[in-house]
C-alpha cells in the first residue's frame, strides 16, 4: 500500500529518512536538519513530500513554487526513490502525485531539472508529459 503524505511536523523518522534518500540522490554528503525541516514546513512556497510503503519511507519530492509577471510556476525538487525500491514504477506514482498538487492550483507550469546521464528518470518525465525545453542551467552556490 502506497501513501504519500505532506510533511506539515518535524518527527525523527522524516529527518533520518530525508537523510537516507538525499544522499542517495547527491554525489555530495548532505546533513538535512530538524531545522532546515521547520523552514520547509514553514515556508509559503516549498512543500515537501514522502512517498511510505506500508510503514516505511521509500521516497520523496520537494514542490516550490515561483511567482513571476511570466506566470505561476512550480519547480519538481528533490525526487528521489530510495535505491532498495527502484524499478518498481514508484518513482512514477510519486511524480504523478507531484503533477497532482500542482495540477490542483490552477494554470501554472511545472518545471524540473534533471542531468542527462540520469536516463530513466529523463525517460519517465518525458512519458508523464514533460517536454525538454532547449535552455541552459547555470548555478551559482554561496557558502
Amino acid at each position: 500500500m502506497i501513501t504519500i503524505i505532506k510533511v506539515e511536523e518535524s518527527k525523527k523518522e522524516y529527518i533520518d529518512a530525508i537523510n537516507l534518500l538525499l544522499n542517495q540522490l547527491s554525489s555530495e554528503k548532505i546533513y538535512f536538519n530538524d531545522q532546515e525541516l521547520l523552514n520547509i514546513i514553514s515556508s509559503d512556497s516549498s512543500s515537501l513530500y514522502l512517498m511510505y510503503l506500508k510503514d516505511v519511507i521509500i521516497g520523496m519530492f520537494t514542490l516550490c513554487a515561483c511567482l513571476s509577471p511570466t506566470g505561476l510556476k512550480y519547480w519538481l525538487e528533490d525526487v528521489v526513490i530510495d535505491e532498495k525500491y527502484r524499478g518498481q514504477s514508484f518513482g512514477k506514482e510519486l511524480v504523478k502525485a507531484a503533477i497532482g498538487q500542482v495540477a490542483l492550483k490552477g494554470k501554472s507550469k511545472l518545471m524540473l531539472t534533471s542531468r542527462p546521464e540520469r536516463l530513466v528518470a529523463n525517460n519517465l518525465y518525458k512519458s508523464l508529459g514533460f517536454k525538454p525545453r532547449n535552455t541552459n542551467v547555470y548555478r551559482m552556490d554561496f557558502k
